[in-house]
């Protein structure tokens, strides 16, 4: 029996009015897309240089001068633009939003290269070296976040210039590359593109990409490995020079995907071919397919995952190591690796209806995409460690890449668009639907008109979820009754809640793979879900060994941690009493309006140490001491200083 995904409501069918996601949404549209466009101009004083902008005019032959930038810096307008179209999509359409959006469309396609090909370091630079270099390239990775932008464009508008542009680049990959004598072999060293090619293919239904994405999954890691044999090529040249001595794990293509059992290499290459795979598992409804994506799933999220979603814990390469291996202070996490893990959640869930995939979507967005970004949304974090000590974060050692700053933006500048676009499209997240159920995902308050069982119902969800655990939902029939189903996310974190329907408590639920699922639904129903929001302790596996004897608080999806602006220096000598009840406090002024959280402890003493020695035959002494945690996510927002997320505990 062929197996049926789950589709995401239409972005302009939702509108978002949550007060905690409120405030980060409106800043894309009111602060981030300009202040990115100004970035992409090199017009932020004191900002690294993008050039972007200037590449695609110097491509056009409108301005003369060299590229600058990394080989892959067209992304970075490609994930503006396709947030751009996500905004557009779910806030309206904004006349001079789009006139921008449509001015640097038309820029685009006037660089590209009268054979459809379309990429500024190749044009301007190094024309004759096309395809010589898939492993550093970039070319595909680009030509993905090119097509992806173009698909979203032309949904939010209807508009098929920019769909045009990144249609006929996208037929010149499919002519240059698939099984065939005389194509090309190869394969992206970055992932990126066969995602891409799936989303083209359902809008445009042209088979030919499709099948193109198939090839680029199918052949990845066969035989002799392609990175390897394309260094002999006449045309190679080595870009960075960090991949001297490379591995084929980096880039996942040490074997044949069906055949990965541990998530290996560059986390963001691996969760976007991740995403491909499951795509592709549906669109042939593959199988084999399918269960390597649940494997490489269950060994990234159980054994090499931040407890905030975070992903990749190395800071040399931005890779995975091994299970279990997640230092705090020195981890990478970088912000677009959790974007991916979400991208690959929602697809997973999308496909088996289980719940616990998007447990770790939550996860990811409500802890290390936020903190990715300041919330004034004109700074950002790269790298997202769990714990800081702002001294020992210096060039040229192993801690140079973690930043106790936002950075107003980077020379590699990969994160602030990809966090941009995320939030845009946060409305893709929040459903999934099929023709008889609507499964909700995320309780954010918003305003949706969809189809449950062929009838037109308006939900409404009125969410107190992180203040005080309550979601009502409203359900109306526009035409009278659907008898179809919601189904109701219940967070894996949660072993308790209770719901009422229409007032009346439900004694019995139905549970399936972690929906409750409400089913015959009548013209009118109003919903009441309560769940016990609670502050809670959690530890983590003996095996992690950066946090033996440490404990983490958590709220809801939330994870905290403490800073020093509210807890003083030196928060390695703290420790919390797990005995004691943590204290949560709603505080309409802090960060926004978050609820804190205090707890209580002991703090090695410094008294004996006044002389400054470093080492003495002082016996180790505590104070009684209490702590003040908060959300994880708005860390770094007031005072740059320490912050940890995992604590030593009293025992």
């Amino acid at each position: 029996m062929e197996k049926v995904r789950l589709k995401s409501v239409p972005l302009n069918h939702i509108h978002i009015k949550d007060s905690f996601w409120d405030k980060y949404i409106k800043l894309v549209k009111n602060v981030i897309l300009s202040y990115q466009w100004d970035t992409l101009n090199d017009r932020v004083q004191d900002a690294e240089p993008s050039h972007c902008i200037q590449n695609f005019k110097i491509a056009a032959s409108e301005e003369t001068g060299e590229f600058q930038g990394a080989v892959f810096q067209d992304t970075d307008v490609a994930k503006w633009l396709e947030a751009v179209a996500f905004t557009l999509a779910s806030s309206g359409r904004d006349e001079k939003l789009e006139k921008l959006a449509d001015e640097t469309i038309a820029l685009i396609g006037r660089a590209q290269c009268e054979d459809g090909y379309l990429n500024t370091y190749y044009t301007i630079k190094e024309p004759e070296r096309r395809w010589s270099n898939l492993k550093e390239g970039h070319e595909l990775y680009t030509a993905g976040h090119m097509i992806e932008a173009g698909v979203a464009y032309y949904e939010a508008t209807g508009k098929k210039e920019f769909l045009n542009i990144v249609a006929r680049f996208a037929d010149v990959i499919c002519k240059k590359f698939g099984p065939e004598e005389g194509q090309c072999h190869g394969y992206p060293g970055h992932p990126e593109v066969e995602l891409a090619l799936v989303k083209l293919y359902q809008v445009t239904g042209e088979r030919r990409y499709l099948d193109t994405a198939k090839y680029f999954i199918d052949v990845r890691g066969q035989g002799e490995n392609y990175f390897k044999l394309e260094e002999n090529g006449e045309k190679y040249k080595a870009i960075f020079p960090e991949f001297a001595g490379y591995q084929p794990e980096y880039s996942q293509s040490h074997q044949p995907v069906r055949e990965q059992k541990t998530a290996e290499g560059h986390a963001v290459r691996a969760v976007y071919l991740y995403s491909a795979m499951a795509d592709l598992a549906y669109e042939y409804q593959d199988k084999e397919l399918e269960d390597a994506c649940e494997t490489l799933w269950d060994n990234m999220v159980h054994k090499r995952m931040y407890i905030t979603g975070g992903i990749g814990s190395s800071g040399l390469l931005e890779r995975f190591t091994t299970d279990y291996d997640l230092p705090n202070d020195r981890n990478y996490s970088e912000s677009c690796a959790s974007i991916g893990l979400a991208m690959f959640g929602k697809r997973m869930g999308e496909i088996t209806r289980d719940a616990s995939y998007i447990d770790i979507v939550e996860k990811a967005l409500y802890n290390t995409v936020l903190a990715g970004i300041a919330m004034d949304g004109k700074s950002f974090f790269y790298v997202n460690p769990l714990e800081v000590w702002p001294d020992n974060c210096m060039e040229r050692t192993s801690m140079e890449h973690v930043k106790p700053v936002r950075q107003k933006w980077f020379g590699v500048a990969c994160c602030p668009p990809n966090i941009a676009r995320t939030l845009a499209s946060l409305g893709q997240y929040l459903y999934g639907q099929d023709d008889e159920k609507l499964y909700v995902n995320l309780y954010v308050s918003n305003e949706t008109d969809t189809y449950i069982n062929g009838k037109p119902y308006s939900i409404k969800i009125d969410s107190n979820y992180l203040k005080d655990g309550k979601v009502k939902i409203y359900a109306e029939g526009k035409d009278g009754a659907g008898h179809g189903c919601l189904a109701l996310r219940i967070p894996g974190y949660m072993k308790e809640f209770q719901i009422y329907r229409n007032q009346k408590k439900l004694e019995q639920v139905k549970i399936e793979k972690g929906y409750a699922l409400l089913e015959d639904l009548d013209k009118k129903e109003e919903i009441t879900i309560t769940f016990p929001m609670k502050a809670r302790f959690v530890w983590a596996n003996p095996n992690v060994r950066a946090d033996e004897g440490k404990v983490a608080v958590m709220r809801g999806p939330l994870v905290y941690c403490l800073e020093e602006i509210d807890n003083g220096k030196n928060l390695s000598a703290c420790y919390l009493d797990t005995k004691e009840e943590p204290e949560e406090i709603f505080e309409p002024e802090l960060l926004g309006g978050v609820v804190s959280i205090r707890l209580k402890g002991k703090r090695i003493s410094e008294k004996g140490w006044e002389d400054g020695a470093l080492y003495g035959e002082h016996r180790t002494r505590f104070e009684d001491a209490e702590f003040k945690a908060v959300p994880y996510c708005n860390w770094g927002n007031r005072k740059t200083g320490e912050m940890t997320v995992w604590v030593k505990e009293v025992l």
